[in-house]
């Protein structure tokens, strides 16, 4: 016990004393920023690639979007998403000739590895849609498009949450990896006081608490929103 009380005061002395408190509260808001960002582009990604997947292919140009969408998803899908940021940061940009900081890099990638798997999230709900949906749609006059964005698009958003937080929740967790680019996250911070102070076991874990202290808000705030959706429908 005296050990860890000595570790933990190593601890306090960098994260306090020090000012390794401000490292990580950029961090998380780095943390933070990434992985709502990504989402954020990966929803947008995602659902015009389910669109366009279930888009009926009666002509060519569908069958062409749909195979490119095939594979931006096999690509993003079959490769790891530390592999994306080392190759888009020291082999892409540099090929382009393109310059950006680390930490938007991040977000592109992030957003790009997510909206791969929201397709195929998005398109399962969009197929849980009752048929009929669609069909009323056109009945009453409107494009395939306007029904799709108006009517059947938000219908699978609410079967779909659950599955939407448990991405959130894995983007947060997956940028540990950022550092790998220069990015400053939440491991970034406490290896900075792990280094300073040469002890990493009390940093560790309180990296690890503030991991799972955002996930279970994460995981609250869906229910909450589950909660409210369902109170809407039976209410209309």
């Amino acid at each position: 016990m005296g050990n860890f009380g000595r570790k933990l005061e190593k601890f306090w002395e960098i994260f306090y004393e020090n000012g390794g408190y401000t490292k990580v509260l950029t961090g998380l808001k780095n943390t933070l920023y990434i992985a709502v960002a990504g989402l954020a582009i990966g929803i947008i990604i995602g659902t015009i690639i389910a669109i366009i997947e279930v888009f009926p292919k009666y002509k060519k140009l569908p069958r062409i979007l749909d195979t490119i969408c095939r594979f931006y998803v096999g690509l993003f899908r079959g490769s790891p998403i530390v592999v994306q940021l080392l190759v888009a940061y020291y082999v892409v940009l540099p090929l382009v000739k393109i310059n950006i900081p680390p930490l938007n890099v991040c977000v592109i990638v992030f957003g790009l590895n997510s909206g791969a798997y929201v397709s195929e999230i998005m398109r399962s709900g969009i197929m849980s849609v009752d048929p009929g949906q669609m069909e009323a749609g056109r009945a009453l006059g409107l494009s395939y498009g306007t029904t799709m964005v108006k009517i059947v698009v938000p219908q699978a958003v609410k079967n779909i949450l659950p599955t939407l937080g448990n991405e959130f929740i894995a983007l947060i967790k997956e940028t540990s990896v950022v550092s790998f680019v220069g990015a400053a996250d939440l491991y970034v911070a406490f290896n900075y006081i792990g280094t300073n102070s040469y002890e990493f076991m009390v940093p560790y874990l309180v990296m690890a608490l503030i991991y799972i202290v955002m996930v279970m808000i994460i995981a609250l705030f869906v229910r909450i929103m589950e909660r409210s959706l369902r109170k809407s429908d039976r209410r209309n």
